[in-house]
Parts: structure tokens; C-alpha cells; sequence
């Protein structure tokens, strides 16, 4: 299971392996103050694409296009994080206001589509439904 939930929230025995997923540390918040397990900085969109979306350059859609390109670019960043979401629980820690539209989110459904893209029906077995052809 892949949760998300801001910095600044209080930790939680719940929240299993903690990832901040953010390029910046978290403004006003001190190092020791957060329980993290990780912080995986090179993780995080580009800082183009940060500021751009910050700015209101660009929309939510293409902030998040943008990204999910940036994510298939550099498989090495995300990929220990799919057998952490397999074992258990992972939190994806973040710093932005909007609870909805940041770059965890986008991460979490990344890594969601990943882990269904290697389950069960996506081997060469899920076709064993169909009827042969006659």
C-alpha cells in the first residue's frame, strides 16, 4: 500500500517505510523533528519542472506529464521503492500545500501503475481467458 501525506503531519506507527520525496527540505521543519527512513532527493521532479509548475507555468496535467517522462527516464530512482510498496506499507512524505495536485501524488499513481504492470495479469498467462480460436 502507497500512502502520501505532508511533512508536517505527525508520524505514525501506520506509516511503515517513510520516503521524503521532495528535491528542497521541508521549509521550517528540523531534520530531527521528522521521522524519515529515507529522503530520495534525485526522486523528485526536475528543478525546471518544480519551478515551472510553482509558478503556475503550467497546469496540473502537464506538470504531471512532464514528470511521469522524467520517471521513465530514470527507472534507478523509483525502483527499490516497488519492492518497499510490495513488503508492506510506504509512505511517500511531502511539503506542498495542496494536498491533491503535487509530485507525491503524481509518484504514488506512478508506482501503483508499476506494481500493476508487474502483478499477476500482465504475463503472457492473462490471455488463457480467451477462447481459441476455432
Amino acid at each position: 500500500m502507497i500512502l502520501c501525506k505532508r511533512a508536517y503531519e505527525p508520524a505514525s506507527p501506520d506509516d511503515g517505510y517513510r520516503v521524503l520525496v521532495d528535491r528542497l527540505w521541508p521549509r521550517n521543519c528540523r531534520k530531527e523533528q521528522l521521522p524519515l527512513d529515507e529522503w530520495l532527493k534525485d526522486l523528485a521532479p526536475s528543478t525546471e519542472l518544480r519551478r515551472a509548475f510553482k509558478s503556475g507555468e503550467l497546469d496540473f496535467a502537464t506538470f504531471r506529464s512532464r514528470y511521469r517522462q522524467e520517471l521513465t527516464a530514470r527507472p534507478e530512482h523509483w525502483w527499490a521503492l516497488l519492492e518497499r510498496a510490495q513488503k508492506g506499507r510506504l509512505t511517500l512524505v511531502y511539503s506542498a500545500h495542496d494536498e491533491v495536485h503535487n509530485n507525491a501524488r503524481v509518484l504514488a499513481e506512478w508506482l501503483e501503475d508499476e506494481l500493476d504492470r508487474q502483478g499477476e495479469g500482465s504475463s503472457p498467462v492473462c490471455y488463457a481467458h480467451l477462447s481459441p480460436p476455432e
